[in-house]
């Protein structure tokens, strides 16, 4: 048998076989930093589109923040508006009450009574004044009682005056002043 030496072939076949591995070594790494490289884009690329949609959101929600804020103060301002109006009206509407209250107390001056002091202070109603006779001030009384706008007459006083005739004397009385049932609804 004649002897072939293989070793050469065998080395030389190795080294081939070698390179090629080291030839398909590199073209992986190269293919995976490849693929790392674009995936690391990718990865930024949505990081940074979820950024400018973020700072998107954000300045719409500033936004949306000052048109709440503004809402509100305009709420506010109508509140203040809605208790004035109501103010202005109830003045409006209470207006003509004292003329009321001066026709029934009028009306409840029986001749021979004469008024020398009104004062009013929160519901109450001090007067003086000047009687012919008692009789006048207990008819002015009963008068006072039944009106709708006047209650509970007090007598504080009754005191002779010869000086403004015979009969004559100075009373102080107190009352109520009340909104009729009719009116206060």
């Amino acid at each position: 048998m004649a002897q072939i030496n293989l070793l050469p072939w065998r080395e030389e076949h190795r080294q081939e076989k070698k390179k090629e591995f080291l030839f398909q070594l590199g073209g992986v790494c190269l293919l995976a930093l490849g693929i790392g490289y674009l995936w690391i884009q990718s990865v930024e690329g949505s990081i940074s589109s979820q950024k400018s949609r973020n700072n998107l959101l954000q300045a719409e929600i500033s936004q949306l923040q000052s048109q709440v804020s503004e809402i509100k103060d305009l709420k506010n301002k109508r509140r203040e508006l809605l208790d004035r109006m109501k103010v202005i009206q109830g003045l409006e509407g209470r207006r003509s009450i004292i003329v009321h209250y001066f026709d029934a107390f009028a009306k409840s001056v029986p001749d021979g009574v004469y008024i020398t002091s009104l004062s009013k202070s929160g519901s109450t109603i001090f007067i003086e004044g000047v009687s012919e006779s008692t009789n006048r001030v207990s008819t002015f009384m009963r008068q006072l009682d039944d009106s709708d706008w006047f209650s509970g007459p007090n007598l504080r006083s009754v005191v002779a005056a010869p000086q403004h005739g015979e009969q004559a004397s100075v009373f102080r009385m107190q009352l109520k002043a009340v909104l009729p049932e009719e009116e206060g609804k």
